[in-house]
């Protein structure tokens, strides 16, 4: 060949026959420059690519540097950032159309003789500049240039000029600078691989065929859910629930679990993916029951993770039901809490616990699941001065609902808070109208908590079929369950259905009766326990991962936690670990605390509006004048149910009646009138505010990206306005409910999608975000580093949700910080001494705790304290429930097959199924 330069034009050959085929004819190794990854990339040289020995392609791939850098982040959280800018480019026509090209793409990817690295916009750009090495066996080599890239419209479509030159100079030119951005980029994402063999063999399936394999339909629905798309898909550990919840459908025709997952593990998600799965499979409307508090960040989480719509049965600004889109249903009477829009509602448990004709409509409907979150607070009461156990209202309608449902699952990451009875108090409710868990009631021993919770741990032995039977009879476990119960079931001839027999044992073979007795003496051989320690109720409905298991399975990340502030700290803003406080704060803190004290002792039952105004004083400045505020102006008038949006103000007023709480605040008012007199002038003193500009500021998180926290919205909107105001040119995003949402720059307010936001802050454009606890869950804040909370929320589960917004998979950051920001000499500092004795462990912040930490425990701190002691490590407890599913971590090797599912439900028939209008009001039939 010629050393002369040769020169091609688009204009006047086709490229990719006259140049690049031809050149790639008997070639050794292939080294070139492209633009974008792309599906064609291959496309019009397959053949020849899949003869040469090495070929190595750098891309553009539109990642941000950060989401490249191996040495802060895990593989699994590249692929993520990988997978995600894939999908956003993804052309789904393309997929459809050309599916024998993304067959041989994916041939060729995984092939061995081509590897591809994508490179960030800060080591290229863009791509611009582009060009190849050709070496052939020979060892001469062809070096080219040109604006040509490396796909199919590129090579055959685009105009194009290509410039080649085939010294050795050249040669070694290209080779310099192919060489240093191959060094900058990673590997292409092996997910992504995957991404593009699934979706060449993807085929559109309908509901009804996928019924008869339901882990399957569970597949199909989320393999192309938001979740998914982003590239994080469900956890290990909550597939691992759906093929369990699976299982127990098909071994007893109905499920009945109690998921108690720590902390931070992910309930939400396992109990999301379980109802919608009974949903599509027939079984009827999903019923999702959590504090008011709750309910809209349930509806988020199921929109923005799952893509599933939901309603939420709202109070405000007029009752009715709300869907995911924000349209309201407008209710006429309680029967329309049972003409839910869509298949699944969600309820606030107050309505439960508040009885009146919405609740009890509710208790005569039929549901295929019902999700109780946060179940702890189904309580029965105990403890001095009470008799007999005394059913809390919860409980009761939940006792109810359980013979109204098929499927059960009650969420709680602490089943066991004071007294071990309490997680069987839950399992009778998972038993109510279901033989199969606890026995028939009278005909079974597993009814009697006492006894049956010595046996589970060991304090009682059984020591031979004659003891064991009368626990063994009823329930009868399923077959499946061991060989000996198998045998059982064979020799009574009991059906697979029933789990119950009034045989005795002279009536099993001689063979089954030694085989029972040899089980009881070397128990489970294998897990090393008892026979009867793992053969129970306990362990077949109790599903528990802890989090250091799954870290030191190495399923999720190992992320240390500093907390803020630090001894020494700030001197003149902080005193101890608390917010120095003004002259003006400890006088209207102090009038609240009047209001307070004055409230309970006029009235019984209205300390919950103490505490609410405690505790938004102990938020902010800007909470406690808006809250004083509604408290005066609105006290007497009625509509005050059906304007105001704060849904525990709402709900505390609704517990009480209008009449009832226009009275509990009328002697109060001039201690409100005080604290407006107060606070109304200082409002830009807040001392809070010096707090959160010196972590942004002094300690550099503004450069790290930040998450500020609060309980409410009128201090997360404050803060948001005070940050804008110091820095005019940062864009400062405010993360609220439903049309709260926006940015402030240079003060300037626009209202901005939430799914915009979240968008800002994957792609880095937004680096500030003020957000409420209502909309947390729906958050994945990776890209940020640091987070301060302005309020300390009494539910300490709630403080371990918001660090698990920037403690997740993909942070950057080996240690996060935290900064908690609590006022001298408030509750809230009091409260916040104690919590911080629990986060001395950097890994484990909180330990293990109650979700809620009841008021009465608050105001008294030293029984705060004496409670605090009850909740040990989760080892302790974790003992007697924890005895199946506690190391649960795969899914029988089967893992990968969720994420290269090929059998895909379109989004839209999943959206018109789930947005099916409830019945009403059916006749109850036994499920």
């Amino acid at each position: 060949m010629s050393n002369l330069i040769s020169r091609f034009s688009s204009r006047n050959q086709r490229l990719s026959h006259v140049f690049l085929k031809d050149r790639l004819q008997g070639a050794k190794t292939y080294d070139r420059i492209a633009g974008y990854f792309r599906s064609s990339i291959f496309e019009l040289i397959h053949e020849e690519i899949s003869t040469i020995d090495r070929v190595r392609i750098v891309c553009n791939a539109d990642l941000d540097p950060r989401d490249l850098t191996a040495a802060t982040l895990s593989q699994k959280a590249r692929d993520q950032a990988q997978v995600e800018r894939w999908h956003e480019q993804e052309d789904e026509i393309d997929a459809f159309l050309e599916r024998p090209r993304w067959r041989r793409l994916h041939q060729i990817l995984t092939a061995g003789n081509v590897e591809i690295r994508v490179v960030s916009r800060e080591n290229a750009p863009f791509l611009h500049g582009k060009a190849g090495v050709i070496t052939r066996s020979d060892g001469t080599t062809s070096s080219f240039v040109g604006s040509i890239n490396e796909t199919a419209n590129g090579w055959a479509q685009s105009y194009e000029m290509i410039w080649e030159d085939p010294s050795p100079d050249a040669a070694t030119w290209v080779q310099s600078e192919f060489d240093w951005l191959w060094k900058k980029g990673v590997p292409l994402a092996q997910a992504v691989i995957d991404e593009i063999g699934r979706t060449a063999e993807k085929v559109e399936v309908q509901i009804e065929e996928m019924r008869a394999d339901p882990v399957g339909l569970a597949k199909s629905v989320t393999v192309e859910s938001p979740l998914m798309r982003r590239g994080e898909g469900l956890a290990p550990w909550q597939k691992a629930f759906v093929k369990i919840f699976v299982e127990h459908m098909q071994n007893y025709g109905a499920a009945r679990l109690l998921l108690a997952d720590e902390v931070g593990v992910g309930k939400t998600l396992s109990m999301a993916a379980t109802g919608a799965l009974s949903v599509l499979m027939g079984h009827g409307p999903f019923l999702i029951l959590c504090p008011a508090t709750l309910t809209l960040q349930w509806q988020m989480e199921l929109w923005d993770k799952l893509g599933l719509p939901s309603c939420v049965w709202a109070r405000a600004p007029q009752k009715g039901w709300l869907d995911h889109s924000g349209y309201l249903y407008r209710s006429r009477d309680p029967e329309d809490i049972l003409r839910c829009p869509g298949q699944i509602g969600i309820v606030s448990t107050g309505l439960l616990v508040r009885g009146g004709p919405e609740a009890q409509a509710l208790m005569r409907g039929s549901y295929g699941m019902i999700a109780l979150d946060e179940g702890h607070k189904a309580r029965v009461k105990r403890g001095i001065g009470i008799d007999d156990p005394e059913p809390g209202k919860l409980y009761q309608a939940m006792m109810r609902l359980a013979d109204r449902t098929r499927h059960l699952v009650i969420g709680t990451a602490t089943p066991i808070q004071t007294n071990r009875e309490e997680i069987w108090d839950l399992m009778k409710v998972l038993a109510y109208g279901q033989d199969h868990v606890l026995g028939r009631p009278g005909a079974s021993r597993w009814w009697d908590a006492e006894r049956a919770l010595d046996l589970i741990s060991g304090k009682t032995v059984l020591p031979n079929p004659e003891a064991a039977w009368p626990w063994i009879r009823s329930p009868l476990p399923h077959a499946r369950e061991a060989l000996v119960f198998r045998d059982i079931r064979g020799d009574l001839r009991v059906d697979e259905a029933d789990f119950f027999t009034d045989r005795s044992i002279p009536d099993l073979d001689d063979f089954t009766r030694e085989e029972l007795e040899e089980a009881l003496e070397k128990g489970e051989m294998a897990r090393k326990l008892p026979f009867m320690r793992y053969h129970n109720p306990l362990g077949r409905h109790v599903v528990l991962r802890r989090r250091k298991t799954l870290e030191d399975a190495g399923l999720m990340d190992r992320i240390a936690v500093n907390i803020h502030p630090q001894p020494g700290e700030a001197p003149g803003i902080f005193e101890r670990n608390a917010v120095r406080t003004p002259h003006f704060y400890d006088q209207a803190y102090e009038e609240v605390s009047l209001f307070t004290r004055a409230m309970k002792a006029r009235q019984k039952g209205t300390g919950f509006l103490g505490n609410l105004m405690m505790q938004r004083i102990c938020s902010s400045v800007a909470a406690g004048i808006a809250t004083a505020t509604k408290m005066l102006e609105r006290r007497r008038d009625e509509a005050v149910l059906n304007e105001t949006d704060d849904p525990d103000l709402l709900e505390a007023i609704e517990e009480m009646g209008v009449e009832e709480y226009a009275a509990a605040v009328d002697i109060e008012t001039q201690h409100l009138e005080r604290v407006l007199e107060i606070l109304g002038t200082a409002r830009q003193e807040d001392p809070k505010g010096r707090a959160v500009l010196h972590y942004l500021d002094q300690q550099g998180w503004l450069n790290l990206g930040c998450i500020i926290f609060s309980q409410y919205y009128d201090t997360a909107r404050w803060v948001g306005e005070l940050i804008s105001a110091t820095y005019p040119v940062e864009p400062v995003a405010v993360y609220a409910g439903v049309g709260k949402s926006g940015i402030l720059l240079g003060g300037e307010w626009r209202t901005i999608d939430r799914e915009d936001i979240k968008r800002g802050v994957r792609e880095r454009k937004l680096r500030l975000v003020c957000a409420t606890d209502a909309a947390c869950e729906g958050l994945n804040l990776q890209t940020l580093g640091t987070l301060i909370n302005v309020d300390l929320p009494w539910n300490p589960s709630r403080l371990e949700q918001r660090i698990g917004r920037i403690k997740r998979y993909g942070q950057q950051r080996r240690e996060v910080d935290m900064a908690n920001l609590v006022y001298a000499g408030t509750v809230d500092e009091r409260v916040y001494q104690r919590l911080s004795e629990r986060m001395q462990d950097k890994y484990d912040i909180l330990g293990s705790l109650p979700d809620t930490i009841e008021d009465d425990w608050i105001h008294d701190i030293e029984r705060l304290e004496e409670e605090l002691k009850n909740f040990t490590k989760p080892e302790s407890t974790a003992d007697l429930f924890s005895l199946r599913y506690g190391d649960f971590l795969t899914v029988n090797g089967t893992d990968k097959e969720w994420e290269v599912w090929t059998k895909v439900i379109s989004r839209r028939d999943i959206e018109e199924r789930l947005m099916k209008p409830w019945k009403g009001r059916e006749e109850h039939t036994k499920l």
